[in-house]
């Protein structure tokens, strides 16, 4: 029994001892010691599941395909002569820096099809983007019928390297055709997209409509080369 009472003694300050470390050991010196791992470990767990760039800019992670990885349409190269972006301030093309044509006829179904073209003579390459201004004049300059209507067709801007051309469609319903009121006039009157300076060029294209029944006459916006 003696020693079993001693042994017990000894014990006791032991215990006691191990239960100051164990307090000291977690109020620390207020640096949140004793929490630390399990922060530690957390962000890591965070962090490694986060995505981040991939050198191929695609946005995924090892082992894991995001759609933004997935092949879409946006990737096939635009035509070098056009693009969907809006005019740059500067870049556009302006009547001094044009000339102007119409094309040859490409009738079909009772309607009349002629291509306005403009060229760039300049010695930079511009931008011509949306439709042309256009008026039918007669001898004395003046206009004949009302101002065309603009098709619903998207424009795109088309650049125009030195020495090339866009056109733009202009059709009507042939005045035989629609019984419409019609004229033959002397040239047309062409501006070009957001100019205020026009371009004349003679008209050879025969009888077109000035007012009646099927007088519209319509444009489609401009796109490369010249529609022939």
């Amino acid at each position: 029994m003696a020693k079993t009472s001693q042994g017990a003694g000894r014990a006791a300050p032991l215990a006691g001892a191990v239960a100051v470390l164990a307090l000291l050991t977690a109020c620390g010196s207020g640096d949140d010691t004793a929490g630390g791992p399990r922060t530690v470990s957390g962000t890591a767990t965070t962090a490694s599941a986060s995505p981040s760039p991939s050198p191929s800019g695609t946005g995924t992670t090892a082992g894991t395909a995001t759609p933004s990885a997935r092949p879409s349409d946006s990737a096939t190269p635009a035509s070098p002569e056009t693009t969907d972006a809006p005019v740059v301030s500067g870049s556009r093309c302006h009547t001094s820096e044009l000339s102007a044509s119409v094309g040859r006829n490409n009738p079909g179904a009772g309607q009349e099809n002629f291509p306005i073209v403009l060229t760039n003579r300049s010695g930079r390459t511009c931008t011509v983007r949306g439709y042309p201004g256009a008026a039918f004049l007669d001898a004395s300059g003046k206009q004949l019928g009302p101002d065309p209507q603009r098709s619903s067709g998207p424009p795109v801007t088309v650049r125009l390297a030195p020495g090339r051309s866009a056109w733009a469609g202009l059709s009507f319903a042939n005045p035989e055709v629609s019984g419409a009121h019609a004229a033959s006039p002397a040239s047309l009157l062409v501006t070009p997209p957001d100019e205020r300076d026009p371009l004349k060029v003679t008209w050879k294209g025969g009888e077109v409509p000035v007012s009646g029944n099927e007088s519209a006459v319509k444009l489609i916006p401009f796109s490369p080369g010249t529609g022939s």
